[in-house]
């Protein structure tokens, strides 16, 4: 069932090969069809048969030469008659098959099976059309300059004379038919010949990074994708100073927070030093909190625009449980102004590619949100493992945790559980989703044994240990 699903996905799904192919296609219909339009119009194989001169003058000159011997005259006009229709003409069928009609005067002297006795030409130079009893004929007429003798030659226009000309003319349309089945195979194959350029330029935009926005390598002499590819590389260059612009911004105006902040934050501590009442110590440590807050900010923002600076800098082999062992005990001052105990499992040595700062940043704001998030008292576990050739590592808290219907949203910038009540800048996760994404990882989140949030992060080994 699913291998049928599979093919009518791609046969129904709209591909430029397959539009191509039946563009073709309909052209050599079209052709074709302009083809028998023409034999239609002209009378079919009976207009070759319509130009014989020589053919009709050496009928008249019979009916001249024996007008005398009337039975004579019939026979050999008959004769000349059943020749020409051979030659133009294999019907057995007389009445849609070329006609010749012999007048001398007014008497009509011969005249071919099936012929209608009023049809007569105007005697007009060329062909004509004659119209007799609702039936359209092509004709042809000549007059002797010797005497009263006339011909007439005509054969009926309709679409029976497409027929009457395969049957007649076959070998010429044979190849045609023959080939038109098989013309798909030479226009697919011709088609993926010609469009080759085009799957270099896909694949080397499907191979670029989230954070490569240097222009296109390939650059094909073609027109047409050539200025596409030059349309391409001016959007990625639009794009990237674009960025670079927000990201330089970002990173000067936090710069510059941190030393008003720092400042704001050394002055209040000098005040709460001093002898101050009850309010005056709740105002200052009021201000106290706010300036931690705003100096986490302005270090999430700096590390958020590091991440994005550096995802096109080379990846080194880093030892990650050694990595997470460092991180921790940097981070065991903060758990322990609540109390929370840090745990850290690591079942064997794991070795990773990637650039320092951005797993330093990764790691330190899923323990810090796990810190933060776990009730006083709490623990937090950390553990490192391999499995199915990539690293595993898992944060777990026994904090609230996370609807499942926000596990996605959270990674978003600035975007905050609407009822968490614990203050943040809704950066940590997207901090950490960035840095896993720049080293081919990826983050889920999940609830933990006994209640709390689960951060899994996968990312892939080095080469020697896969």
């Amino acid at each position: 069932m699913n291998f049928l699903r599979r093919c009518w996905r791609v046969i129904a799904e709209p591909t430029l090969v397959r539009r191509l192919m039946m563009v073709q296609v309909v052209l050599v219909l079209v052709m074709w069809g302009g083809v028998i339009a023409i034999i239609v119009h002209n009378g079919g194989d009976s207009s070759t048969y319509l130009n014989s001169a020589k053919s009709f003058e050496a009928v008249i000159s019979v009916a001249e030469n024996l007008a005398s011997q009337p039975v004579l005259q019939q026979q050999t006009l008959r004769i000349i008659d059943d020749a020409l229709r051979e030659e133009f003409d294999v019907s057995d069928l007389h009445e849609l098959g070329p006609m010749l009609l012999v007048w001398q005067g007014e008497r009509l002297v011969y005249q071919s099976k099936g012929a209608p006795t009023g049809l007569r030409g105007k005697g007009a130079a060329g062909l004509e059309t004659v119209y007799l009893e609702g039936v359209r004929y092509r004709a042809r007429t000549l007059r002797s300059h010797r005497s009263d003798t006339l011909l007439t030659a005509a054969a009926p226009v309709g679409w029976v004379n497409v027929f009457v000309t395969i049957n007649s003319r076959g070998y010429f349309l044979l190849p045609l038919v023959i080939s038109l089945p098989l013309l798909p195979l030479p226009a697919w194959w011709s088609i993926r010949i010609a469009m080759r350029p085009w799957r270099k330029v896909a694949q080397e935009v499907a191979a670029r990074g989230p954070h490569d926005l240097t222009p296109l390598q390939f650059r094909p002499p073609h027109r047409e994708l050539a200025a596409m590819v030059d349309s391409v590389n001016a959007l990625l260059l639009r794009v990237s100073q674009s960025a670079l612009r927000e990201r330089s911004f970002i990173a000067d105006a936090a710069h510059e927070l941190r030393t008003p902040l720092a400042a704001m934050r050394v002055n209040a501590e000098a005040l709460q030093g001093q002898d101050n009442g009850p309010v005056q110590r709740e105002l200052l440590n009021g201000i106290l909190s706010s300036g931690n807050r705003a100096g986490r900010l302005v270090g999430q923002l700096l590390q958020l625009m590091r991440s994005d600076a550096t995802g096109n800098e080379p990846h080194v082999r880093l030892a990650l449980d050694a990595l997470l062992q460092d991180r921790l005990a940097a981070l065991s001052g903060l758990a322990s102004r609540d109390g929370i105990e840090l745990e850290l499992a690591v079942a064997e040595p794991v070795c990773v590619m990637g650039q320092r700062e951005s797993l330093v940043s990764l790691v330190d704001n899923l323990v810090e949100n796990a810190i933060k998030y776990s009730p006083p008292h709490g623990v937090v576990r950390v553990s490192l493992s391999r499995a199915a050739g990539r690293a595993l590592l898992t944060v777990e808290d026994q904090g609230p945790g996370i609807a499942p219907a926000l596990r996605e949203r959270v990674f978003d910038r600035f975007f905050r559980d609407p009822q968490q009540t614990k203050s943040g800048s809704g950066l940590g996760l997207a901090i950490a989703a960035s840095a896993a994404a720049s080293h081919g990882g990826s983050i889920e989140l999940g609830d933990a044994q006994g209640g709390g949030l689960l951060a899994q992060v996968q990312l892939p080994l080095c080469w020697g240990q896969v």
